[in-house]
C-alpha cells in the first residue's frame, strides 16, 4: 500500500523577489526561483504519493516593529499560488494550488502584543479568504536572534495568544551554531507558554524545525554536543503539545558526508535519528524536506535522498503501517490541523 506523504517543510520563492530575504547572496544556489514547478521536479520520483506540503515563510527581511512590508509581500505571493493567480514567470499553475494545504507566514512576536495583534489583522485582511483559511501558525526564527529573545514577557504573551487562537508556533533554533543555550531556552520557552493555560486546547502547539540543528560533523556519541542534544531531545518529548519535524539534516552535516550516497549518510546519523524516534514517537514526528535549502551541497537529487533516509530510518526502527503514515502525513495532518 502507497503511503500518503505531505511535506511539511518547504520554501518557495521567485527570482525577482530573492534578494528580499536575509540570507540572500548573488552567487547562492538559492538566488535564482524555486518555485512549484522545480519543486515538483525535484519530487517527481514520489508524485503519486505527495499530497502536497506546508509553505514556511523564507526568512523575508524585517524590521520587528516598523517594517512588515517584505513579509507582507511574501503573503501575497503564497495568496497567489493559494488562489492559482500566478504572475507571469512565476513557476506555478492554478492546477499547483491544491498541493498547499497550509501556510506558516512569518509574525513579529518578539514586538509585544499590541503589534502582533496589528500585524496578524493585516495578514487576516491581506490574505484573502482562501489564503487565510490556510494560516495554520506563524514563525519567528530564534535561531539568529539575541539569546532570551524568546524569554521575554512579549515574546510569551504573544505565544499564548496564537495557542487562544488556535495556531501553532513553529520554533527554529540552533544547537549546531549557537550551543546549548538554545536548546535550553526552548523547554523554558514552551513550558513558560503553557504555564497558567487550563485550556489543554487553548496551549500553544510548538513544532520544531529541523531536530534543533544538531552539530553533526562530531563523530562520537560522548562528544558534550551530542550529549547535551541528546538530553535536550527526551526534555522537549515530555512536553505536551510539542512535535519533532525530521527535516534539515543535511544543513548540518560535513560537506564530505552531504556528497555520499543514503545508504552512507543514513549510518552517519543513525544515533540522532535513533534519539528522536526514542524521545517523540512516530505519532509525534513529521517528515519535511526543507527544499529547496536541502539541495545546496547535495545537489537536485536532494529531495528523493532524503526521502530514501527516512523510508531506511522507518524500516530499522521496524515502524507498523500506521505508524509509518504517521511520520509520513498523519502527523503533520494532526499537528498542523490539515484538511483532507
Amino acid at each position: 500500500m502507497s503511503i500518503p506523504i505531505i511535506d511539511s517543510h518547504i520554501h518557495l520563492w521567485n527570482e525577482a523577489e530573492a534578494p528580499s530575504h536575509n540570507w540572500y547572496a548573488p552567487d547562492s544556489p538559492l538566488a535564482t526561483r524555486h518555485s512549484i514547478s522545480e519543486y515538483r521536479e525535484a519530487t517527481s520520483s514520489s508524485a503519486s504519493q505527495l499530497s502536497g506540503f506546508v509553505y514556511i515563510e523564507a526568512d523575508r527581511k524585517n524590521d520587528d516593529s516598523k517594517d512588515w512590508s517584505e513579509p507582507l509581500n511574501e503573503l501575497a505571493w503564497m495568496r497567489r499560488i493559494i488562489e492559482g493567480t500566478p504572475q507571469e514567470g512565476e513557476g506555478h499553475t492554478a492546477d499547483n494550488a491544491k498541493l498547499c494545504l497550509g501556510i506558516i507566514p512569518w509574525a513579529p512576536l518578539a514586538s509585544g502584543l499590541p503589534k502582533l495583534k496589528e500585524y496578524i489583522a493585516t495578514v487576516e485582511e491581506q490574505a484573502g479568504e482562501a489564503a487565510w483559511a490556510k494560516v495554520k501558525g506563524f514563525r519567528y526564527l530564534l535561531q539568529d536572534k539575541p539569546n532570551k529573545t524568546g524569554l521575554t514577557e512579549d515574546f510569551i504573551d504573544g505565544l499564548k495568544l496564537l495557542g487562544e487562537k488556535g495556531w501553532v508556533f513553529d520554533a527554529g533554533v540552533d544547537q549546531h551554531r549557537r550551543g546549548r543555550v538554545q536548546l535550553e531556552e526552548l523547554v523554558e520557552i514552551i513550558d513558560r507558554a503553557h504555564d497558567g493555560v487550563e485550556d489543554e486546547d487553548k496551549k500553544v502547539v510548538f513544532i520544531i524545525n529541523h531536530l534543533c540543528k544538531p552539530d553533526l560533523t562530531i563523530v562520537s556519541q560522548t562528544d558534550p554536543s551530542f550529549i547535551a542534544w541528546r538530553s535536550a531531545m527526551f526534555t522537549l518529548g515530555k512536553c505536551r503539545r510539542t512535535y519533532m519535524k525530521l527535516s534539515g539534516l543535511f544543513e548540518e552535516m560535513p560537506d564530505s558526508l552531504k556528497t555520499q550516497s543514503a545508504e552512507q549518510i543514513f549510518s552517519a546519523i543513525l544515533p540522532w535519528l535513533a534519539v528522536v524516534i526514542a524521545a517523540f514517537g512516530p505519532e509525534r514526528i513529521m517528515f519535511g524536506s526543507n527544499w529547496p535549502v536541502c539541495e545546496v551541497g547535495v545537489g537536485e537529487e536532494a529531495w528523493k535522498k532524503w526521502h530514501k533516509i527516512v523510508d531506511m530510518m522507518c524500516d530499522m526502527a521496524g515502524l507498523s503501517q500506521e505508524d509509518q503514515t504517521m511520520i509520513w502525513s498523519g502527523t503533520a495532518k494532526k499537528a498542523y490541523n490539515l484538511e483532507g
